[in-house]
């Protein structure tokens, strides 16, 4: 390994041991890659999709600077990004030669990264999405809070969540990257999944989370079919979330947000979450070619 460039590794115990500290060291801004690799390291890293996860790491004089994570097929997502880490970033991947769709990450770096990959490659970038991530401040209680309750879901809910996860990824446009039974699974295990339910039992909405990693949770995602919209069950549902994540004693509770989407960042709000910082993800050729 070159002491003050990427590194690029298949090995999660590898990624983990070099940027472990620096995860850990800003939880908000590194909710994606400390979950995601906790579920990785849950599963086991060569189990997610058909193509195996791969990862990198920025040293410069003995300090780890950025890192990056790739579980394909979604798009890579790099930490924060000085302009030369971003230039020298784009100059890695392209050696590398491995197929690029997509880069996701904080604004400001991802940009400067986007520029310098169509520097590179030639390639055209697109916008996909706009994100902010909120941390939970006080929370509210969202009025009026409507009939049912909030329920763990469990193994009886296999089935359901399933569905629903299916119909969640559908909804906001990306292919799943593990079967939704397994997904399910996994949920299950640890209490992650909680719906909102009538008075007979039956699901109205579900809001999810991550499990605690460096003391921050995630909740992810929310979810609620088309025709049961609108009638304050997401609101229900995320609060209950919210509140048990932070009473089980995690320091940051966390969520993102479609930018796109005015009735779900002034719902957030309303319950108590507050900006943290601007995300932003881009395609080169949904999935294609990267030019």
């Amino acid at each position: 390994m070159r002491p003050d460039g990427w590194y690029r590794t298949d090995d999660l115990d590898v990624f983990l041991s070099r940027a472990g500290d620096f995860l850990r060291s800003r939880p908000a801004l590194h909710t994606l890659p400390l979950t995601v690799t906790e579920q990785l390291r849950r599963r086991g890293a060569g189990t997610y999709g058909d193509e195996a996860p791969y990862f990198g790491v920025l040293e410069r004089q003995g300090v780890v600077r950025a890192v990056y994570f790739r579980t394909p097929p979604y798009r890579l997502n790099v930490t924060s990004l000085a302009p030369e880490g971003a230039d020298s970033l784009a100059v890695h991947l392209a050696d590398d030669g491995r197929p690029l769709p997509g880069v996701s990450g904080e604004r400001v770096g991802v940009e400067a990264l986007v520029r310098a990959w169509e520097r590179r490659t030639g390639a055209t970038a697109a916008v996909y999405q706009r994100q902010r991530l909120y941390r939970l401040d006080e929370l509210t209680v969202p009025e009026p809070v409507p009939a049912g309750r909030a329920r763990v879901a469990g193994e009886a809910d296999r089935e359901q969540l399933a569905l629903w996860y299916g119909e969640f990824m559908a909804a906001v446009g990306e292919g799943a990257g593990q079967r939704a039974e397994d997904w399910a699974d996994s949920r299950v295990s640890y209490g992650g999944v909680t719906f909102w339910e009538d008075a007979d039992g039956t699901p109205l909405s579900m809001a999810g989370v991550t499990p605690t990693v460096a003391g921050q949770v995630r909740v992810a995602p929310v979810y609620t079919p088309a025709g049961l919209r609108g009638r304050g069950y997401a609101g229900a549902v995320t609060t209950e979330v919210s509140r048990a994540a932070r009473a089980s004693g995690a320091g940051e509770v966390l969520l993102f947000t479609d930018l796109a989407n005015p009735t779900s960042n002034a719902l957030y709000q309303r319950i108590g979450y507050r900006p943290v910082a601007d995300f932003v993800q881009y395609d080169f050729g949904r999935y294609g070619d990267t030019g």
